[in-house]
């Protein structure tokens, strides 16, 4: 096997602590010096975590613990998913939590299949595109924050769906443990202390286009923004967790609960009301997976997710052996550019709520489909613009991450969030959670697919992933960051596959995150997209490599902090001895953890 040529840099910096990186006055020492050695594996990355009984990975060491606590119990991957969820949204509100939607794919033993949950919400009933344009005065976009953004919960169904199918302990017990944590205070991370700090920071530069912000600023920001190592405690999400734990999924969506929500969204002027929580429900849907190579099959949910982009561009990128080259090469980055660039300007044409538009995908995942699209890319360089595919031309067409593994073989691949940072800026009073902002991702234009209805769910950038090697599980997986889930998962695929990286190297290895191209919210022609768009890499990635990228028509940008790069989990199964082996990410606070 060709070595690996990804190069891990010195820092620059110590890593400050939120309240140091506000002190401009604050000097730190230069840091000369790299990587330690380490007896096996690459010097930029450590040891993956092996156990044969159960094994979690999740965004925050506390949240990998209760998982683990909650098989231990008996409880099943599913109830242990559950668990470590509900702490997520307490100690990482800065990405997720009930206020949010919830997608989830669930390797069942018993049947030997891969089954997937959407369990997003929908857009409020009595407002349509007219009322919401009229709302919106002269802006060409919705916004970030305020109720306008905002669509119904779906995590808190979800739960219950995926409960109710393969569920083992009490609701009451899986989310004890974050309900006491919640009461009784938990340490804030060093990472989400600087998100905290961010999201603030935001919130306030816009506070005045927030129609309520008392409440979510008397929840998390009362003395400025948590810091890292202060205790915090969320009483008033304890209290609804308790609700639902002892109410079941009804406390939520037609409940004492529900009758707050509403309440709170007719006090603020809001448009979501009591009966679009009664209607909610989730989906059980048809998880498509394409071939690689050496028979693995990546695995994604179909829309309103951008899952399927993850298959296209793996349907393009196995038309070419990249082991010519080293894999911190340009052409190798180039490749991947050119296949996300592509296989982006469908999402931005095609991807949808199928229940209203509905995508030509057998044609989208068709091996002729992703061979045709493989040929536009010129091997040396950037093309100024790539435009979707025409099926009418080219073919027929019909139609916070975290996993957690259990003994008897289950994998659970869930991811779940409020979209941009900490959501809309909107906490309905005293339930101690931030509605989601995801509706900003409809588009204004009425000839889209992904345009703005009543009742509608809106375009969805978070996607569970799963690998196949040789029709069995092999790799539960995922990676945060809007657009940088498909091209995380496509890197982590190619990084396994192809490079032979274990899974914590697969996840620690320099990243490329492109942004630019036609979006879901534009319209139908991307007016105003910056089609080349920009490259951004990480350190690791080498200045010949930058430069030689450069020369070949990217725009590229080395981007140094991590934050941009996304939040990888994953655990593999032996299929011989069923051993389970973890990873988690090192540029967030999480931890994997087994027995």
């Amino acid at each position: 096997m060709r070595p690996l040529l990804i190069t891990a840099l010195a820092s620059t910096a110590l890593l400050a602590t939120p309240a140091q990186a506000e002190d401009k006055a604050v000097e730190k020492p230069a840091l000369e010096i790299g990587a330690g050695g380490r007896p096996v594996g690459q010097a930029w990355s450590r040891s993956p975590v092996i156990a044969q009984n159960g094994m979690a990975a999740t965004a925050h060491p506390l949240a990998s613990q209760i998982a683990i606590d909650i098989l231990k119990k008996g409880g099943s991957a599913v109830d242990a998913a559950i668990a470590a969820n509900a702490a997520l949204g307490l100690m990482e509100p800065t990405g997720n939590g009930i206020g949010g939607d919830l997608f989830a794919i669930v390797w069942d033993p018993k049947t030997q299949k891969l089954y997937g949950l959407n369990a997003s919400g929908r857009s409020p009933k009595g407002r349509d595109l007219e009322k919401l344009k009229k709302q919106l005065g002269d802006a060409d976009s919705l916004p970030p924050f305020g109720h306008l953004p905002v669509t119904v919960p779906g995590t808190v169904d979800g739960w219950f769906e995926l409960h109710g199918e393969f569920g083992k302990l009490s609701m009451t017990d899986i989310l004890q443990p974050t309900i006491d944590y919640a009461r009784n205070g938990h340490p804030v991370a060093p990472v989400i202390g600087e998100y905290f700090r961010r999201n603030l920071a935001r919130f306030e530069e816009f506070e005045n286009t927030i129609t309520e912000f008392k409440n979510a600023r008397t929840t998390w920001f009362a003395d400025g923004a948590p810091k890292a190592g202060e205790v915090f405690k969320n009483p008033d999400l304890a209290n609804t967790l308790d609700q639902i734990a002892k109410g079941g999924r009804t406390a939520f969506y037609d409940g004492p609960l529900t009758e707050v929500m509403d309440a709170y969204f007719k006090r603020i002027g809001g448009d979501l009301r009591y009966d679009d929580f009664v209607e909610h429900e989730s989906e059980w849907v048809q998880v498509g997976c394409v071939s690689y190579r050496k028979g693995y099959e990546m695995c994604q949910l179909p829309p309103n997710t951008q899952g399927y982009a993850a298959l296209q561009m793996t349907n393009i990128l196995k038309n070419v052996d990249l082991t010519q080259w080293p894999r911190g090469s340009a052409e190798v980055l180039h490749y991947i550019t050119e296949a996300k660039r592509l296989a982006f300007e469908d999402v931005a044409r095609f991807y949808a709520d199928p229940k209203f538009s509905e995508a030509p995908l057998d044609w989208l995942l068709s091996d002729e489909y992703g061979k045709q699209r493989f040929a536009l890319i010129d091997p040396a360089k950037a093309s100024p613009e790539f435009k979707p595919g025409d099926p009418k031309i080219e073919g027929d067409g019909d139609t916070t991450y975290l996993t957690v593994a259990d003994k008897d073989g289950m994998m659970v691949s869930l991811i779940q969030s409020n979209y941009r940072g900490m959501g809309s800026g909107l906490v309905a009073d005293g339930l101690g959670f931030m509605f989601q902002d995801r509706g900003e991702l409809f588009s204004l234009d009425p000839n889209h697919p992904n345009v703005y209805a009543p009742g509608k769910r809106p375009f969805h950038t978070i996607i569970p992933a799963f690998l196949k090697k040789d029709g069995k599980p092999f790799m539960s997986f995922g990676l945060m960051g809007g657009a940088m889930q498909p091209q995380g998962h496509i890197q982590v695929m190619i990084n396994m596959v192809d490079y032979g990286m274990n899974v914590q190297e697969a996840g620690d290895a320099a990243r490329l995150n492109h942004a630019g191209g036609r979006s879901p919210t534009d319209d139908l022609q991307g007016t105003g997209a910056d089609l080349l768009g920009t490259l951004s890499v990480e350190p690791g990635i080498s200045n010949a490599t930058v430069e030689k990228l450069k020369a070949m028509g990217h725009n590229v940008k080395v981007v140094t902090n991590g934050i941009m790069f996304g939040g990888y989990q994953a655990i593999t199964r032996d299929p011989e001895t069923g051993v389970y082996t973890g990873a988690t990410e090192m540029r967030k606070d999480g931890q994997a953890i087994g027995y």
